[in-house]
């Protein structure tokens, strides 16, 4: 996979980041997918969750860390091998998250068509949307170049 750099709008993200950290700080102590083995030792359970909280909290930093200073001056975030997988991966945590916090309200054809009136929405309400499909742009950029990176294109 290439470098990919992304030139994004300032005024327009700068806000969704308050948004993402606010949701980062929820998945410091939760996991996004939570699975209850209730079959499992108590002990292997904790361990288990514990390293998958750890795996998922090192991802989401992975996603803050492209909102740097270079983002700041120059609006440019960049994808490539090295982090690709680990953003779509912290992606996929603060949508879920968002959607476990937030927009509960909408209905999943909502969430994943992008099909709202935003103006009738709450502010708080319409920053969370706006973030979730802000994220979901960004997997689905980089699953695209991903596989054609696998596809040799």
């Amino acid at each position: 996979m290439k470098r990919i750099e992304v030139k994004l709008a300032l005024p327009v993200v700068a806000p969704l980041l308050d948004v993402i950290k606010e949701m980062s700080d929820g998945l410091r102590t939760t996991l996004a997918a939570p699975m209850a083995m209730k079959e499992l030792d108590p002990d292997f359970h904790a361990a288990w969750v514990d390293d998958l909280l750890e795996h998922q909290n090192t991802d989401v930093k992975r996603l803050l860390g492209l909102f740097d200073g270079q983002f700041f001056s120059e609006g440019v975030i960049a994808f490539d091998e090295q982090n690709a997988e680990v953003i779509v991966r912290a992606c996929a945590a603060v949508r879920l998250q968002l959607r476990d916090r937030h927009l509960k309200s909408l209905p999943d054809e909502t969430l994943e068509g992008g099909e709202v009136e935003l103006l009738t929405l709450p502010e708080a309400l319409r920053k969370a949307f706006m973030c979730y499909l802000f994220l979901a742009t960004l997997q689905e950029l980089i699953i695209q170049h991903l596989q054609e990176s696998m596809l040799g294109a």
